[in-house]
């Protein structure tokens, strides 16, 4: 009987293995988060939906030791702010490679398969702040890993976003080339990561294209043959992506690589925060990409294997919103690990919700809404504007989540998230006496008024104190 309930177990070990995709990750941004899964919430998050593969945009080493024996595969980050120092100095590279890399590549370790430096440097938006220092620092990070004897197994990249490439003056994908303000540069870059092997890294945003131009036709955007076809050279693109991506293929060709792996490093749709930002858009732009990346079948110029991350893995409430109030809201799952609608990773169709984040944290279950005994408003507008000012009030933006709120509602929601960001403390629901705590869950249709959880901080510090505290009792007991 054992050695049966052991086969059984091995068998279904098998059959989750089978189904899960290889060519699937996820982006996880852990630092623009006010509240934090603990790293172990989230590796377990991972491996219970089968994802194998995670790139991260730092190297906190907290985070990277959790994947230590998951199986799961990284991508450690190196910010911008740091691509200056490491092409300056190359024993500040060495140190970086000591100190984030070399110290998880042990037996039973961190998969670390590739070291992404920098993140979107060549964006318009940075008026060529690091255009210069880039490359001389993948360079020297490269350098650092091989003499540190693993330049075999781990590569350095840098994700770049699409707009380093364009079709000048065309909408074709043969008229690619990259941007002539960094063609030369980048003519460099791809012929060295060509040179030692290693991957471009891309990041494509159909939804994007949708929010930037009122006139780009919304079905182009997804991958269900709903689009009028763009026609290049007896070539039928029906999807943006397709089109964004051998455009690249076409730069690369311009460039001297046409073979030059390329790897998506971020694909996603947001779910809240504009009206093209909605559950029903997202699941209908993953169910086709994890179905189109499932295939093999690439795109036109580049058929076969693809390998892709999507972005991201968890809602982030502290994310810049220049770019737009969606910014907050890329997450597969909300910011407490919680799955927003029904997909299947494996791109096979069988949707069904992924399983959500385990032993999560939450505090009380109370809300700080409007006090409607109030009959003085001239308070309302500057106190709910100091509230969204310091936490996260996009869901009530034109058609987001929570735009049918009434007035009061609208109140009781930038309250909330205030009281909420700020752990309920009593003080944070007083807003002039405009305030009032309720055990009653407001949240009305599709607008959730959360609940926050315990940061990754407060619960490692719960864990700690619990700790001494074992420890004492052990000790005294001894005694």
């Amino acid at each position: 009987m054992a050695r049966a309930m052991v086969l059984l177990w091995a068998c279904s070990l098998l059959l989750v293995s089978a189904n899960v995709s290889e060519a699937i990750g996820v982006n996880w941004g852990n630092t623009l988060s006010s509240h934090n899964l603990l790293p172990s919430v989230v590796v377990r998050l991972l491996k219970d939906n089968g994802i194998d593969k995670v790139k991260l945009f730092d190297s906190d080493p907290w985070i990277v030791k959790a994947f230590a024996g998951s199986g799961i595969e990284v991508i450690l980050g190196i910010p911008n702010n740091d691509l200056k120092r490491l092409s300056d100095d190359y024993g500040q590279a060495q140190d970086w490679v000591k100190q984030n890399l070399t110290k998880h590549l042990y037996q039973g370790g961190v998969d670390i398969k590739f070291v992404a430096v920098g993140n979107e440097p060549f964006l318009k938006s940075y008026n060529g702040s690091y255009l210069h220092i880039t490359l001389p620092a993948m360079k020297n990070v490269q350098k650092a890993i091989n003499e540190a004897g693993h330049g075999e197994n781990v590569k350095v990249t840098t994700p770049l976003n699409a707009d380093v490439y364009e079709s000048a003056g065309s909408t074709v994908p043969s008229a690619g080339d990259f941007r002539s303000d960094v063609r030369s540069l980048m003519v460099e870059m791809v012929r060295w990561l060509d040179s030692i092997n290693a991957p471009f890294l891309v990041n494509i945003y159909p939804y994007l294209s949708l929010y930037q131009n009122p006139d780009f036709p919304v079905d182009f955007a997804f991958f269900d043959g709903n689009a009028k076809p763009l026609q290049d050279k007896g070539i039928t693109y029906t999807n943006m992506f397709d089109a964004n991506l051998d455009t690249l293929v076409w730069s690369l060709r311009k460039a001297g690589v046409p073979k030059l792996d390329i790897i998506v490093g971020e694909a996603g749709w947001p779910t809240d925060g504009d009206k093209d930002a909605n559950v029903k858009y997202a699941k209908r732009f993953y169910d086709g990409f994890l179905k189109k990346i499932a295939s093999n079948k690439g795109t036109p110029l580049r058929p076969g294997h693809m390998e892709a991350y999507l972005f991201g893995l968890l809602d982030e409430d502290m994310k810049s919103i220049a770019p737009g109030n969606f910014e907050r809201h890329w997450g597969i799952f909300r910011f407490d690990g919680q799955p927003k609608f029904e997909m299947d990773f494996t791109g096979k169709g069988n949707d069904k919700m992924p399983v959500a984040a385990k032993d999560v944290q939450y505090l009380a279950k109370r809300w700080c809404v409007f006090n409607k005994d109030v009959k003085n408003m001239s308070l309302v507008a500057p106190n709910m504007n100091y509230a969204c000012s310091a936490a996260d009030c996009t869901p009530l933006g034109y058609g987001s989540s929570c735009n049918n709120l009434d007035m009061y509602g609208n109140i009781s929601y930038a309250f909330n998230m205030y009281y909420q960001m700020n752990d309920q403390s009593a003080e944070a629901c007083v807003f002039q006496g405009l305030a009032t705590l309720d055990v009653k869950d407001p949240s009305n249709g599709t607008c959730v008024f959360p609940i926050q959880i315990q940061s990754a901080g407060t619960q490692l510090g719960i864990m700690s104190r619990v700790s001494v505290v074992v420890s004492l009792l052990v000790f005294l007991a001894l005694f």
